[in-house]
């Protein structure tokens, strides 16, 4: 979890590809018309990330429910966010991407074709409630650094 361009995405299809898990990305789980929104830089509301933390929720205990582990990323920026996507701690835990808002903001300059508008970095960083039970880790160094104190970490 974490803001845009903390490297959800890198870090969790390496961390995957790694372990052998499968791996979804949040963003697959977007109904059109937030994607829509996102990409006009209109930030979602509480009504409209329902509906996509409910499907990243099903997801999840699908995967549970057949004894399979999986890497999701989500931003989850909320702790009523996580609540939904991730309740129970004991089967699911958290991994917390973070940046200092000028390195994310650099990375995002360097994105091509995402919808996530440079913009929303602010309004994302203000809605953060940094996770108190969960592995948080700085994303300055390389992916694979990144991923391996998460390996280690989480003893995976």
């Amino acid at each position: 979890m974490g803001v845009a361009g903390s490297g959800k995405s890198t870090i969790g299809s390496l961390l995957a590809r790694e372990l052998g898990w499968p791996f979804a990305d949040a963003d697959e789980f977007h109904s059109p018309a937030n994607v829509a929104k996102m990409s006009a830089g209109i930030p979602l509301d509480d009504d409209d990330r329902a509906p996509w933390l409910q499907a990243i929720h099903r997801y999840i205990e699908d995967h549970l429910a057949r004894g399979e582990t999986v890497v999701v990323t989500c931003s989850a920026l909320k702790e009523r966010y996580r609540a939904v996507v991730a309740p129970d701690p004991e089967r699911v835990k958290l991994v917390f991407l973070q940046g200092d808002f000028p390195l994310l903001l650099g990375r995002l300059h360097q994105r091509q074709g995402h919808f996530m508008k440079e913009s929303m970095l602010r309004s994302q960083f203000e809605a953060l409630e940094p996770p108190a039970d969960a592995l948080s880790v700085d994303v300055a160094p390389a992916p694979e650094a990144i991923v391996a104190q998460i390996r280690r970490e989480l003893r995976v």
